[in-house]
């Protein structure tokens, strides 16, 4: 019955995990869109999805909701990598 429970947790994580990737309107790193490459580079979008995002759980069966904390950076500059 315990090893049940786990499962039920991993499958609510695993949708949580799918709908977090349907949000994300960009690609980077192991996160890849395949509608958001140029020439078949990953293209990042820092303007909008430069942020960290943590997710409320609402209850059984209700919306969960995302809140995000934009990330600084102070000694480095944010850029693109190119691997062609």
């Amino acid at each position: 019955l315990e090893k049940a429970g786990r499962v039920a947790d991993f499958i609510e994580l695993g949708e949580l995990m799918c709908r977090d990737a349907l949000e994300r309107r960009e690609s980077c790193g192991g996160h890849y869109r395949e509608e958001y490459q140029e020439d078949g580079e990953a293209k990042r979008d820092d303007e909008n999805f430069s942020h960290v995002a943590a997710w409320e759980w609402n209850g059984t069966g209700k919306v969960q909701t995302r809140h995000i904390e934009q990330l600084k950076f102070d000694n480095i500059k944010l850029a693109t990598r190119s691997y062609k």
